[in-house]
């Protein structure tokens, strides 16, 4: 799957999917093989997700990484020297800026390792992931199950009242759904 030889020098990975899809979870198992093979990983996040923790990256299933919050993209660059792997969870809440930060790392030689939603809560493609998905070398689209069927999901269903785009939440405020299932609500809802 992976090109993990010492010839090849810098790429970008990409792991996409909806919500309780297990995004994090890839994200988080790949850096610690990283890790296990005395690799220096960086692990970064932005600063608005605080969800389970200000410091770490946490998944669903409570599994966590030590991680640092950053403002904006830029600060990757200037936090990420002499490093081997650079992880960035929740890439959908970053700038524009990331895609060229996650080009830089890469052609200075690093593995980048990017998780985020493909998608927002309407269905659209979300913030830079789209760009970062075209740029990387490999691109992984992660599947949760649909809790009304139990198709495939790739959506997430928000289920809170509000048009806000960037809306923090867990179980409580989103649930994954299928494309048919998504289908079906938007016909409700119109």
């Amino acid at each position: 799957m992976f090109l993990e030889n010492a010839s090849q020098k810098g790429w970008i990975e990409v792991i996409c999917g909806s919500m309780f899809s297990g995004k994090t979870e890839e994200l988080i198992r790949r850096l610690r093989r990283a890790e296990f093979a005395h690799q220096k990983v960086e692990i970064f996040k932005p600063c608005i997700d605080v969800r389970y923790s200000e410091d770490e990256v946490v998944s669903h299933n409570a599994t966590t990484i030590r991680s640092t919050p950053v403002g904006s993209s830029q600060n990757i660059l200037l936090l990420a020297a002499d490093v081997d792997v650079v992880g960035i969870d929740e890439a959908q809440f970053f700038d524009a800026g990331i895609v060229d930060v996650c080009r830089q790392l890469a052609d200075r030689g690093v593995r980048v390792i990017v998780a985020g939603l493909d998608m927002d809560y309407l269905g659209k493609p979300f913030g830079p992931m789209p760009h970062l998905m075209a740029t990387a070398e490999y691109v992984t689209k992660v599947h949760a199950i649909c809790v009304r069927c139990g198709n495939l999901a790739h959506h997430s269903h928000r289920l809170a009242a509000s048009d806000a785009l960037v809306m923090l939440g867990e179980k409580d405020t989103y649930e994954p759904i299928c494309r048919h299932c998504f289908a079906e609500l938007a016909k409700s809802e119109q």
